[in-house]
Order: structure tokens, then C-alpha cells, then sequence
């Protein structure tokens, strides 16, 4: 996550071509980090607000019948992008921050918690959730500005098109 003391990421331009790769490598396995977290955090949301809309309508639903089909719209994916190996993201700091804070609003007892606490549960989420997807905008944001620095020195002749089947 960026923060004020942070420093300022290094022109594409000026890194050689192992480091933009390296770089590029790092920030996409971080934003499977960022992303695991965001689908987690939006999947909860949508279970919060589940929890709300069923009191709202005063119905006695079972929340446990709609968690299969809740965390399958937000879990197993987002947008296509090229394929990478699919590692266990479940044990990383936003994951970890992501429990702490479900944690610290009884996440756990979602049924059994008063209006002010599932409101105070969804407010928590929500500002986790927001938090996440700025960072993940910026490091898209230099993702595609390593990206293109790639396919301008592909294009331009100044790296070798071969060496892409050594990466």
C-alpha cells in the first residue's frame, strides 16, 4: 500500500531490461495479492448487505443458503488477464488486515449483530475494500506503464523478441 514516506517508482525508462522485468514480475504477483483481497473484502460486503436486506424485508431467510452463490461472484476471478500459476493468497498482510477487521467487528456472528453493529461491520469493510482498490488502480497504473516500456523496447529493436521464451 502506498503511504506518504513511500518512494517515488523509478522511471521505466531508465531500468534495464532484467530489472523492468523483475519489477513488472513483482508488482503482478503483488496485485494477485491486492486482488485476492479486494474479491475477499467485496464478497463480505455483499454478505453484509445480504444480512441487512433480509432484516429490511423482515423475512427469516437462512443467510448460510446464499453464501455459495455470493462468494462464487466474487471469488473465482475478475476480469480476464493473461494466466498466471494460481497460488494460496489466503496468507498475506491484506488478507491477514482483511480478518483482523472482520475480526474486530464480529464478522463471525453476522446474524447475531444489532443494526449499529452491521452497520459499523459494513463501514469497516467498506473502507478496507476502498483502500485496496485505490492501491490496485495505481499499480495498474504502473503495471501498464512497465508494460509499455516492454513493447516499445520490443518493437524498437532494443530487446530481443527470442528472449521472451526464456522468461
Amino acid at each position: 500500500m502506498t503511504d506518504a514516506g513511500a518512494q517515488v517508482a523509478p522511471d521505466p525508462a531508465d531500468l534495464p531490461l532484467d530489472a523492468l522485468r523483475a519489477l513488472r514480475h513483482q508488482l503482478q504477483h503483488e496485485d494477485d495479492c491486492v486482488s485476492y483481497a479486494r474479491r475477499v473484502a467485496q464478497a463480505r460486503l455483499d454478505l453484509v448487505a445480504s444480512e441487512h436486506a433480509r432484516r429490511a424485508a423482515g423475512t427469516d431467510g437462512d443467510l448460510n443458503e446464499q453464501i455459495g452463490e455470493i462468494l462464487g461472484q466474487h471469488l473465482t476471478g475478475g476480469p480476464a488477464r493473461p494466466p498466471r500459476p494460481t497460488d494460496d493468497l489466503s496468507d498475506n498482510p491484506l488478507a491477514d488486515e482483511l480478518e483482523s477487521v472482520c475480526a474486530e467487528h464480529h464478522f463471525g456472528r453476522l446474524t447475531d449483530l444489532d443494526d449499529v453493529e452491521l452497520a459499523a461491520l459494513s463501514d469497516a469493510i467498506g473502507g478496507f475494500e476502498q483502500r485496496v482498490s485505490a492501491d490496485r488502480r495505481e499499480r495498474f497504473a504502473r503495471l501498464d506503464a512497465l508494460s509499455a516500456e516492454l513493447v516499445r523496447r520490443y518493437r524498437d529493436g532494443e530487446a530481443d523478441v527470442d528472449t521472451l521464451l526464456t522468461d
